[in-house]
């Protein structure tokens, strides 16, 4: 059987953690930060497990991850 390609994108963009689970960074960090709270630019900071009915789609983009 082929080897699958992983897509470059998700790559990049997720990670699977030692129990299995994806973990993702938060979005809306990049710009326009002057409006949003030092506490809200905090919390984005931190890395959080992608949504359950996701997680099936992305392991299928990461298959050597």
């Amino acid at each position: 059987m082929p080897k699958i390609k992983t897509h470059s994108g998700a790559k990049k963009r997720f990670k699977i953690s030692k129990n299995g689970k994806v973990i993702r960074a938060h979005a809306n960090k990049r710009h326009i930060l002057n409006k949003k709270t030092t506490k809200r630019k905090r919390g984005l900071r931190q890395t959080v497990a992608t949504d359950k009915t996701n997680t099936a789609q992305i392991k299928r983009l990461i298959p050597y991850k």
